[in-house]
C-alpha cells in the first residue's frame, strides 16, 4: 500500500506565552498544500520490518524516523505484521513545512488500512499526538487554527483555492530551538481568528510570522526570497513555521526566474490544480 503524506504552510504564527513546562503557546493556521513524500508498507520478505529512504537525505539513525517511531507506537497495542517500508522524501527537513510529522501521520492511516485495525478518527489523532503537537492535524489534513502549542484545532474558513501558490526552499536547515530563543512572546492585539478573515490583499500588514525577525537576521537569504516574491508580483508572502521554507499568494500564474535556481529549488502550482517540482 502507498500513500503520499502531503507538506503544510503556516498562515501567520503568533507566539503567545512561555508556558510553566518550557513550551509556547502559540496561534497559527495549519494549510495543507500538494507538495508530498512517498511512503509504501509492504509485507516483509526477510522475516522483520526494515526501512528504506530515498529522495533528499534525512540525518540521524533510521530507527529514529517518526515513520519507524509510529509503527512502533502502534506495535505496542496491536498484533502488526513485519512489513518492509519505503520512504521516498520530497519535502526537506527543516523547513517549517512540516514533513515529518506529516510523514508520521500518514503512516498510522496507512497501518490502520493496512492491518484492519479499524481505528476511529479520534483514536488515530490521539496516537499521532504522542509524535508530535502538530502530527494530528495530519489525520484530517483541513485547514484548521493551531492554538496551545499547536495541538489545539478548530476549523478555520480559509481556502487558497483560487490563487497560485509558489514555495521556494534555500538550502539551509533552520533550528526550531533556535529560533524560538530568538523571540519575546507577547499578545497581539487582533487575533488571528480576526485577521485570517480579511481578504488575501489585506494580508501583508496584518497576518505576521514572529520567528521572521530573528531568523531573517541569522538567515539574510530567507528573507531575501519573501522580498523578491513580492517583486515578483506576490499578494502575500511569509516564511512558513520556524524556516527556511518561504512561500507567495499569487492572484495569476508567474514565471520566476531566480538570480541563482540551482540553489533554491522552487516547488509552485495553482489552487486545486496540478503541482510540480521544477
Amino acid at each position: 500500500m502507498i500513500c503520499f503524506p502531503n507538506a503544510k504552510i503556516n498562515l501567520g504564527l503568533r507566539i503567545l506565552s512561555k508556558r510553566p513546562d518550557g513550551y509556547h503557546n502559540i496561534e497559527t493556521v495549519f494549510y495543507p498544500i500538494n507538495l508530498c513524500d512517498a511512503l509504501e508498507i509492504v509485507p516483509a520478505t526477510e522475516g522483520k520490518t526494515t526501512f528504506t529512504q530515498t529522495g533528499i537525505p534525512i540525518e540521524g539513525k533510521p530507527e529514529d524516523n517518526l515513520v519507524v517511531k509510529a509503527y512502533h507506537l502502534l506495535k505496542e497495542d496491536f498484533d502488526l505484521p513485519e512489513v518492509a517500508i519505503y520512504l521516498r522524501k520530497q519535502i526537506p527537513p527543516g523547513s517549517g513545512l512540516g514533513g515529518g510529522s506529516s510523514d508520521a501521520a500518514f503512516m498510522i492511516k496507512l497501518l490502520n488500512d493496512f492491518a484492519g485495525l479499524k481505528l476511529s478518527v479520534e483514536q488515530m489523532e490521539e496516537y499521532a499526538g504522542r509524535i508530535g503537537a502538530d502530527c494530528p492535524f495530519f489525520i484530517q489534513n483541513k485547514p484548521v487554527f493551531a492554538e496551545g502549542t499547536g495541538n489545539i484545532f478548530s476549523p478555520a474558513p480559509v481556502s487558497l483555492q483560487a490563487y497560485h501558490l509558489a514555495v521556494a526552499i534555500p538550502p539551509v536547515s533552520v533550528s526550531t530551538k533556535e529560533a524560538y530563543a530568538q523571540i519575546k512572546p507577547r499578545q497581539p492585539e487582533v487575533s488571528l481568528h480576526e485577521i485570517i478573515r480579511l481578504p488575501v490583499q489585506e494580508w501583508r500588514n496584518h497576518l505576521i510570522n514572529d520567528f521572521e525577525l530573528g531568523v531573517f537576521v541569522q538567515y539574510p537569504e530567507i528573507e531575501k526570497i519573501k522580498k523578491r516574491f513580492y517583486v515578483e508580483g506576490a499578494l502575500y508572502a511569509s516564511m512558513s513555521g520556524s524556516g527556511s521554507a518561504v512561500y507567495g499568494l499569487f492572484d495569476k500564474s508567474v514565471k520566476l526566474e531566480w538570480e541563482s535556481a540551482s540553489s533554491i529549488p522552487l516547488w509552485r502550482g495553482q489552487g486545486g490544480g496540478s503541482y510540480y517540482v521544477s
